[in-house]
């Protein structure tokens, strides 16, 4: 399970270092896509392609579903960490979480985000203001 809450910056190169500590969990190989609420998502392949499964198993006649599974799919990437621990975030990537240098690693679970550190920032303050309405709700959804 992933979490916590790292700083990182990306190289020139646009490279991040993934936390040692997700390293182990995540593997060698994993998939990057566009997450939801304009941060990146990182799966380890086992975690993928169940959700690949899930995806695949909805009905593709209704029109939600073939538009989230295009903006899904069509965002992903397998990459893979090199020897000191980092891997290169595509431009499309990038570009579409507004990353441009400081960037907020979080563990979410099953997945790792990779956030703009302004746009998490920004988040995690909007967030914990209603923190305890999100809670009395996630109670009655049976968690």
């Amino acid at each position: 399970m992933f979490l916590g809450e790292y700083q990182h910056s990306l190289d020139t190169k646009g490279r991040i270092t993934i936390p040692a500590r997700f390293r182990e969990l995540l593997g060698d190989r994993f998939v990057a896509t566009k997450g939801l609420d304009n941060c990146i998502f990182l799966y380890p392949i086992n975690e993928w392609k169940a959700i690949e499964e899930k995806l695949h198993a909805l009905p593709l006649t209704r029109a939600d579903v073939r538009s989230f599974v295009r903006f899904f799919f069509s965002g992903a990437s397998e990459l893979e960490v090199d020897k000191q621990g980092r891997t290169v975030l595509s431009a499309n990537l990038r570009n579409y979480a507004e990353i441009d240098k400081d960037v907020t690693v979080i563990g979410v679970g099953a997945r790792i985000e990779i956030w703009s550190a302004d746009k998490w920032e920004n988040y995690n303050e909007s967030a914990a203001a209603s923190y305890e309405e999100i809670a009395e709700k996630m109670v009655d959804l049976g968690i």
